[in-house]
């Protein structure tokens, strides 16, 4: 029988719950353990477990018996079999889930005392620590100018701890290319599922576009976490200073005070760019600067997930009519 997906309420997270700074999480070696920290903090803040999972799936139906919670009558199949019928559910534990990560130069920028490959790190492992725990099935790609890791999504004994393996490995890629992990997952996943993005994003939109693009066409819910460093989105630069390119070599002097102007209309144009490319082809973006909590990728997904789950029953209605 076909499954329907129905979505249920998202747990709230507790603004006010005391965060762990990325500086202290950053100091711990063991990236397992930074991980299993940020989500028993994250689990702390919420008014409610999400380990009842994301959503539940209708499977079958069974006759009525009493006791049972009337809300799932149907109504409709009484009407045609003047039976009492009650719906079964099952948790949706069957989430198959992919964490593209950016391991090319540029994310080797930081201006704090950790770069953004660290920081990424750390989120991919929350991410996979967290999605684990709900019994989600979680892959792993990292990429750079080509992709080095790919492990298929799985649920069971030792995968958790394949995943941190691979997040620990140093990153070697120079350049960074979103087509090749993009097109890799499209091809090959049959079963619908979601991709996690976690990537500064600089590269030409005219990539996410296409390849994207290509990706929602075949049915996956794509989440776009863009890691940045406080000082590219600030600029906070006051002396003049060689910079160099981290994927090329390049090297420029430059006098913050007369390009400042420049730089910032470039990023933010960039910026509108990807947002504009990404609610065209209904992709839920989050930009995270490295300076803020951890939590803030779990919170993220969880926005996401519940914002998936509206627009299925939004497009389900307008098709049925009702």
């Amino acid at each position: 029988m076909t499954k329907i997906k129905q979505t249920i309420e998202t747990p709230d997270l507790n603004r006010n719950a005391a965060h762990v700074s990325p500086e202290t999480i950053m100091r711990i070696k063991n990236l397992e353990m930074r991980a299993k920290i940020v989500v028993e903090g994250f689990m702390a803040g919420l008014h409610r477990s999400p380990y009842h999972g994301f959503s539940v799936e209708f499977t079958d139906y069974r006759q009525y018996s009493t006791g049972d919670d009337l809300r799932y009558l149907d109504w409709k199949l009484f009407a045609r079999r003047d039976r009492y019928y009650i719906k079964r559910f099952e948790d949706e534990t069957n989430l198959r889930c992919y964490l593209l990560v950016d391991m090319s130069r540029s994310m080797g920028f930081g201006s704090l005392e950790f770069n953004k490959t660290e920081y990424a790190k750390t989120m991919a492992a929350t991410l996979a620590w967290f999605l684990n725990r709900q019994r989600d099935a979680v892959g792993l790609v990292t990429f750079g100018d080509r992709i080095v890791d790919i492990i298929p999504p799985r649920y069971r004994a030792g995968h958790l701890r394949r995943l941190m393996i691979a997040l620990e490995k140093t990153a070697s890629g120079r350049s960074t290319d979103l087509a090749a992990p993009l097109e890799q997952i499209a091809q090959t996943v049959a079963k619908r599922g979601l991709v996690v993005l976690i990537s500064d994003l600089l590269a030409p939109v005219e990539q996410l576009d296409q390849n994207l693009g290509y990706l929602r066409s075949r049915g996956h819910d794509v989440v776009i976490l863009r890691t940045l460093d406080p000082a590219e989105v600030d600029f906070g630069f006051d002396q003049a200073t060689m910079f160099q390119d981290l994927e090329t070599g390049h090297e420029i002097y430059v006098d913050p005070q007369t390009v400042a102007a420049e730089y910032k209309n470039r990023f933010d144009d960039h910026e509108t760019a990807i947002k504009e490319t990404c609610d065209y082809l209904g992709i839920d973006f989050f930009q995270i600067k490295t300076d803020q909590p951890l939590e803030t990728a779990l919170f993220n997904l969880l926005q996401a997930r519940a914002h998936q789950g509206k627009s299925l029953k939004r497009a389900t209605k307008t098709r049925s009519g009702t």
